[in-house]
């Protein structure tokens, strides 16, 4: 007989009232009972979480299974039983104070078996102030892996795991840890996964603070948990990563997340566990920490890391009470801007006696980006940007702002100048208003038809980005993302005489990050579905006229270039302008006087420059249109088997014919 689709592990120990929402969520998920079992493990509970437990599973008679055991002193011993005794494809591990939201197993197991992956993440939310993890649940990730994504972040146990990879792998969590135990079980598994993926659209996990503060992960404290486990995860990584970037980026948030949370518990001990922890802790890192690695790290990061390599533990502590003081006040540390660097004012920066190199200190790269459009818009042939942009804590001095227009394909590049503005006031509502920006606005008109150095811009997407520049430091970035809510980010066709060419160029913002591009020569946006015609008849007050209806969603496009062309075949040719239908929208009409018309057959078509739009064929029980010219009789009528096309006959009634017709008996 085949096993439940998931086995559901709760470790539980002193969980109450938790444990009950806990099971709940379980019982109740959109998945259905008979995809699921549940391995509830008290582990020693005293405060009536394993009588809860065992009510529980009477009210869910075969789902919920509960082992009791002696008191472990930790999740892993639960955790390793329940995992014996699962059946299920699939694998989660649910904490006794936590809950699932109520399609999450559903989510997460369609999602691992549609692209066939072995470990799926699902959105995690924080409850009762407790933080979770966010960077890794921008987006759904269908199948990544540990080595191209912010997995690796998120190392708690909370996921959908393909049992038949843990068994292979022969995971289980190690039973000596206090704390970290979860990444020695995690971090294998994401290493070795056939694809992991992410469910980021809806909220799978609810990670609850408990009010007692009772969660293992916020009791565990000190140095020495830290210090033990730590080296493990570092000897693991020797192992099963090869050196290289994939071990870089792993190695990455040990040496930030971890070491930063290991020096914060240091700065509370005694002066001589301080010193032997610092030690321990630089012997640990060192086989990660590498030159060609710092680069990837924030310059705190470097700093921090570069105090432990060297033992100096007086400005280690120094730096700890530094970054507890910027989290109490939210106001971003000042720079030292020389020679187009620029630099972090965290302590010790210059200081000779300690003799720590500027590149500990450079954030240069790190610099954050602040910009805004205010207006986007094409008048004519020219391209109108109104904004502003400035470097985080970066005065708007010595303004060099600049335009680039790059093209997607061949990366030609155009540089243009803008106009700098005043911008007083902008920067009042960050870091409690200490960095003013009064001169990062800019106004920029781009000709068309000269911005390429005198000459017309070429065909193809023209990605549009700003350079921001002050104190002789320069970043680019691509601006539409944050607008004004009056600028338009739907894309926008205009026909436009360029050079004596007709041209369409359509101004709009890419999907999914929303930056402006200017597409030139319908790389995207083709003119011909932006026009349509409806059903050709007779005008209502002109029995001789041709009316033609339609709509146009260009934005703009020449006076006048809106036309029906007929031809007859032998060189007659008519054009008949379309004028606008109402004051709102882009319905037109356009109307064909056929009294003018010589005799023939007239077919044709809508134009606009060199796009080309059939006309509709005529009803065949269209009422022919008769009028006199010279006192002599005519008519136009449609032509019959036109097979779909416009066709028009146009001639002199047969007054013989004509009179036979009405004498025949």
């Amino acid at each position: 007989m085949a096993g439940p689709a998931v086995s559901v592990i709760i470790a539980a120990y002193n969980a109450m009232p938790y444990v009950t929402r806990c099971v709940t969520s379980v019982a109740e998920q959109s998945i259905g009972q008979d995809a699921l079992e549940v391995i509830a493990v008290d582990d020693g509970s005293t405060d009536g979480t394993g009588e809860e437990l065992d009510r529980l599973a009477a009210l869910h008679p075969g789902l919920v299974r509960v082992i009791h055991q002696a008191n472990s002193g930790g999740p892993s011993a639960p955790r390793n039983t329940g995992l014996d005794q699962a059946r299920g494809t699939f694998v989660f591990f649910l904490d006794a104070d936590d809950h699932l939201g109520p399609e999450a197993l559903e989510r997460m197991v369609a999602m691992a078996e549609k692209n066939g992956t072995d470990v799926v993440l699902g959105k995690m939310v924080g409850v009762g102030g407790r933080g979770a993890p966010t960077s890794m649940f921008r987006r759904n990730q269908p199948r990544t892996d540990v080595f191209s994504s912010r997995v690796y972040w998120t190392l708690n146990p909370m996921k959908l795991f393909r049992r038949e990879l843990l068994e292979r792998l022969g995971l289980r969590f190690p039973t000596d840890l206090r704390i970290g135990e979860d990444q020695l079980f995690v971090g294998p598994a994401y290493i070795h996964a056939a694809g992991i993926s992410v469910v980021a659209d809806y909220d799978c996990l609810f990670w609850v603070e408990r009010e007692d503060s009772g969660n293992i992960t916020l009791r565990s404290g000190g140095t020495e948990p830290r210090l033990k486990f730590l080296p493990r995860v570092v000897d693991m990584l020797l192992e099963h990563v090869p050196p290289g970037p994939g071990r870089d980026h792993l190695a990455h948030r040990h040496l930030t997340v971890e070491v930063r949370q290991l020096l914060d518990h240091l700065a509370r001990e005694p002066r001589p566990q301080q010193e032997k922890a610092l030690a321990r802790l630089a012997e640990t890192i060192d086989p990660l920490w590498h030159d060609g690695l710092s680069d990837q790290l924030s310059a705190m990061a470097r700093l921090r890391l570069h105090l432990v390599r060297h033992l100096m533990l007086d400005e280690l502590l120094e730096l700890v009470r530094f970054e507890q003081e910027l989290g109490r006040t939210k106001v971003a540390t000042p720079l030292l801007v020389e020679d187009g660097r620029a630099y972090a004012r965290y302590p010790f920066l210059r200081d000779t006696s300690r003799d720590i190199p500027d590149s500990c200190y450079d954030v240069t790269a790190q610099l954050g980006l602040r910009h805004r459009v205010t207006r986007a818009e094409l008048r004519g042939t020219a391209l109108h940007l109104a904004g502003y942009g400035y470097l985080h804590r970066v005065a708007t001095e010595d303004v060099t702002t600049g335009l680039v227009l790059r093209e997607r394909d061949s990366g030609t590049e155009v540089h243009l100048p803008v106009t700098h503005t005043a911008t007083p006031g902008l920067g009042a509502d960050e870091d409690q208003g200490h960095y003013p920006y009064d001169k990062a606005g800019f106004e920029a008109v781009v000709d068309l038809t000269t911005a390429a150095g005198g000459s017309p811009l070429d065909a193809g997407l023209w990605d549009i980005s700003l350079v921001i520049g002050a104190q002789g430091i320069t970043r680019e970035v691509r601006i539409g993302s944050k607008r004004d809510a009056a600028v338009s980010g739907k894309p926008a066709t205009h026909v436009l005489q360029i050079a004596g060419e007709t041209r369409a160029v359509t101004l709009y913002t890419t999907k999914p990050h929303g930056n402006f591009t200017l597409d030139i020569g319908e790389r995207k946006h083709a003119v011909p579905p932006q026009l349509s015609l409806g059903a050709v008849r007779w005008a209502p007050n002109s029995a001789t006229e041709l009316e033609f209806s339609g709509r146009c969603t260009l934005a703009a496009y020449p006076e006048g270039s809106l036309a029906v062309h007929l031809e007859d075949g032998r060189g007659n040719t008519v054009r008949c302008t379309a004028r606008q239908a109402s004051q709102a929208g882009g319905d037109f009409v356009v109307r064909v006087p056929v009294t003018d018309l010589p005799i023939g057959v007239w077919t044709g078509e809508l134009r606009l420059g060199p796009w080309a739009l059939p006309l509709p064929a005529l009803p065949d029980n269209l009422a022919p249109a008769k009028w006199r010219r010279r006192g002599l009789p005519w008519y136009a009528k449609p032509v019959t088997g036109g097979q779909g096309a416009f066709a028009l006959q146009v001639a002199r009634t047969d007054l013989v014919r004509a009179v036979t017709r009405r004498l025949r008996p």
